[in-house]
């Protein structure tokens, strides 16, 4: 079938498409952002499918999104998508709005026990299908928006129904559907958290460490100064200063330009930041030394010794399934229960967030670990 890839660029032609997928039992969805090339990414493109066509969203074009959002919050419309987390708290944040019902093709792959659950791994193994991935790393705040681009984006949902059906089939056969629905309930509910700067966060450059008191100050200095300039230009921190800039600058702090030279700064980075860094350099020289972030109290080995067990019981548990561990109880989860050290099966299902699926099918055998481990 020859499909021809339409963009939607109007409110008009999106209320067509909206209301068309309405009527469909399911529709794939995915997204694409300009996180290469902005300081805050941003929701640039949704693309969908049904069984016989696609279609690309340009949320930028469109002031009144409302279709869309009506769409996803469509009871009776699955949406298919893979690795769904990070496309819904895309969306929250950027466009206010999530997705639901969702079928994450990722978590049925892993709840299969596949260990190779990529997009790309999938559809070369069930339909011989090669993705091409040129366009990773592609400024999706372009516009217009190329042919060859578009037809990237498109690819990535294009076949999605079909393995949705494939997928739910193994799970419903394999009796593990119902927790893996769990899961895509679970991953609905996900909602971004507010991150600040914080310039305290300099720490995280590697090598901070290994600088001297002084340096370390004129490192967080320089920090702040990076982001600011990142903030006013709308462009990632690294692509305006690397790492490894800031660190030589910290290293030697130079007080004048042809001293900027030789920590790895390229002329253009001279000419645009050079008075900016060297007045961070000035004001880091005179700053007060940051001390390095507390470790916090050492933990107490009774959560320790509770948490490796139920870290043996976890691994035990997905070789008997043939699933990774993770698939039968995140970390998170883990080290909730290891915490509080619930006594029921109510509790434990409670702590660890459990639905009734995997409270029936796990919580008996956490109570028992618990209780052994004290």
């Amino acid at each position: 079938m020859n499909r021809l890839p339409a963009l939607v660029e109007t409110p008009a032609t999106l209320a067509v498409m909206a209301a068309h997928l309405r009527a469909q039992p399911l529709v794939a969805v995915d997204t694409e952002s300009n996180a290469f090339h902005a300081y805050r990414q941003r929701v640039c493109l949704v693309q969908l499918a049904d069984r016989e066509r696609e279609w690309a969203v340009d949320v930028r074009a469109i002031d009144d999104l409302t279709p869309l959002q009506d769409l996803f919050a469509d009871a009776a419309v699955v949406k298919v998508l893979h690795a769904a987390e990070g496309d819904i708290l895309a969306l929250r944040r950027d466009l206010g709005f999530g997705i639901a019902p969702v079928f994450d093709t990722m978590v049925a792959a892993r709840y299969l026990g596949r260990r190779r659950f990529g997009l790309a791994d999938l559809l070369a193994e069930h339909f011989g299908v090669t993705l091409d991935k040129r366009f990773q790393r592609h400024d999706w705040g372009e516009r217009p928006i190329a042919a060859p681009a578009l037809r990237y984006a498109l690819a990535d949902v294009r076949h999605l129904p079909a393995l949705h059906d494939l997928l739910r089939e193994q799970l419903a056969h394999g009796g593990r559907l119902e927790e893996a629905q769990e899961e895509f309930q679970r991953i609905e509910r996900s909602t971004p958290e507010d991150r600040d700067f914080d310039p305290e966060s300099f720490w995280r450059v590697k090598g901070a460490r290994d600088l001297p008191p002084r340096g370390r100050a004129v490192l967080r200095a320089l920090y702040a100064y990076r982001d600011e300039r990142a903030r006013a230009q709308d462009r990632p921190p690294v692509k305006v200063l690397t790492d490894d800039a800031l660190l030589a600058v910290a290293r030697t702090q130079p007080l004048d330009s042809n001293s900027l030279r030789h920590c790895g700064l390229t002329p253009l980075q001279v000419d645009r930041y050079g008075h900016g860094v060297l007045a961070a350099v000035r004001e880091g020289m005179q700053a007060p030394l940051p001390q390095p972030p507390k470790s916090g109290s050492p933990p107490d080995p009774r959560v320790t010794a509770r948490y490796d067990a139920l870290r043996a019981w976890r691994r035990q548990t997905g070789e008997a399934l043939g699933v990774d561990p993770e698939v039968v109880m995140p970390n998170a989860a883990l080290r909730a229960l290891a915490g509080t050290a619930p006594r029921t099966e109510a509790e434990v299902a409670r702590v660890a967030g459990l639905g009734p699926h995997k409270t029936a099918r796990y919580a008996a055998g956490l109570v028992q670990v618990l209780r052994v481990t004290g």
